[in-house]
């Protein structure tokens, strides 16, 4: 108003003041009238761009989870595959499991350097190596990390974790590594059996019947080669594994709760030290007992004991870690597909004979373990899913008899004029 005026201003000095009033006023109510439709208009162009914004920046952002979560699938399968493949290939020169096992689990000694790295990288607010060890600490309790907590908090989990990989590496002396890998997926359906029990967490009904296909699928993957001695004594081994897994999972949530990535990659590195502080005594002693004897250090590969220690360290790597720029459920479909790469190289470098029985098991466990992948509330999703579906379909219906309603009158005047001048 005051900017209109003071443009009129200069007018009303040459015309009369009734006139140069009716004037402004005039002008005043023709430029006033326009203004809410234009502020409309701006402020719908405003939202319009800021909707594209949000829908352009979600987009962005959900492309990038889904490419890394590509990247992260194919890391997980090719170093969960790669390191299986390569520990079966070990073995025939180099027979000690229980030593290969203890020479990986060293590497995770790697795990707080690396994080360290990544934080000094990432992080805006750079702390030393000290008061980054002292903050990650707090994880363990108000006093850290003491002796008391070393041998309650950490000491079980470094004992289940050297059983679940020296059992996991044991059955692949017995059985091919298709069915090792195939197996070793109903960890999740005991983690799940487990949580129910211990934690109290919700049942839900789908991931019983996941895990009635993983103890069918057990039970079919050991008729398939006629109930051996090697097969049953390895699959026995496979699925103590798996329970290993499962239990240092549920017990890691009962005992310790959720980590942030630089807690865990913490306790990760002291489930290193506690394998050279306590575990490093095992291979001697099978070494002098002649159980993983080995007649000099000259013919040990320790290309392939690197190789094999690297490749697990990466696939723990990205299993702890990948959460951070990617979709879990995306990491989890990694260790499914290690799966089909596995039973191609065993058909072409082993005696594996695929038939029915064992198809039906490898194809039942898959199954129960991509139901375990359905979030809590998938029913929910479903039966919104339907509902809007329903919805749709009744407004559909609606239309469709407004426009054969609409129809009906046109052809009645259309048709009573003819019979005018028929009757004419």
């Amino acid at each position: 108003m005051k900017k209109h005026s003071a443009r009129v201003a200069p007018l009303s000095a040459c015309n009369s003041p009734v006139l140069t009033l009716t004037k402004v006023e005039g002008d005043e109510r023709s430029r006033e009238s326009p203004a809410p439709a234009e502020a409309q208009m701006q402020a719908g162009a405003e939202g319009s761009g800021r909707v594209n914004r949000c829908c352009w920046k979600c987009s962005v952002t959900q492309l990038k989870k889904i490419f890394w979560g590509v990247a992260m699938v194919l890391g997980v399968c090719s170093s969960w595959s790669g390191s299986t493949q390569l520990a079966k290939l070990t073995f025939k020169k180099f027979d000690a499991p229980f030593t290969l096992t203890w020479f990986a689990t060293n590497w995770n000694f790697l795990f707080f350097p690396l994080y360290y790295l990544g934080h000094v990288f990432k992080s805006a607010e750079k702390q030393s190596p000290k008061q980054r060890y002292r903050e990650c600490c707090r994880f363990f309790g108000d006093n850290g990390l003491t002796l008391k907590v070393f041998f309650t908090k950490a000491a079980p989990f470094g004992v289940l974790w050297t059983l679940t990989n020296y059992l996991y590496l044991h059955a692949i002396k017995k059985i091919n590594t298709t069915d090792v890998s195939v197996l070793f997926c109903c960890n999740k359906a005991f983690v799940f059996l487990l949580s129910w029990i211990v934690l109290r967490d919700r049942f839900m009904g789908v991931r019983i019947v996941a895990a009635i296909f993983a103890i069918a699928g057990i039970v079919m993957m050991t008729y398939a080669d006629g109930f051996h001695s090697h097969s049953v004594i390895g699959i026995a081994l496979v699925v103590g594994s798996a329970s290993m897994s499962a239990l240092y999972k549920v017990l890691f949530k009962l005992l310790l709760g959720s980590a942030k990535f630089g807690e865990a990659a913490l306790f990760l590195s002291v489930l290193a030290v506690f394998n050279v502080l306590f575990v490093t005594c095992i291979p001697v002693i099978l070494y002098f007992t002649k159980v993983e004897y080995w007649s000099s250090f000259d013919i040990i590969p320790w290309g392939n004991l690197c190789g094999f220690s690297i490749l697990l360290l990466t696939f723990n790597i990205l299993l702890n870690f990948g959460i951070a720029i990617t979709y879990p459920t995306l990491i989890s479909l990694g260790i499914v597909l290690s799966v089909p790469v596995n039973a191609v190289v065993d058909h072409y470098t082993s005696e594996i004979v695929f038939n029915s029985v064992r198809v039906i098991a490898i194809i039942i466990i898959g199954l129960g373990f991509l139901l375990l992948l359905l979030p809590e509330e998938w029913d929910v999703w479903v039966i919104k899913l339907l509902t809007r579906l329903k919805v749709r379909k009744k407004e559909e219906i609606p239309e469709g008899n407004g426009d054969i309603a609409s129809g009906l009158p046109n052809k009645s005047r259309r048709t009573r004029p003819s019979m005018s001048s028929f009757a004419h």
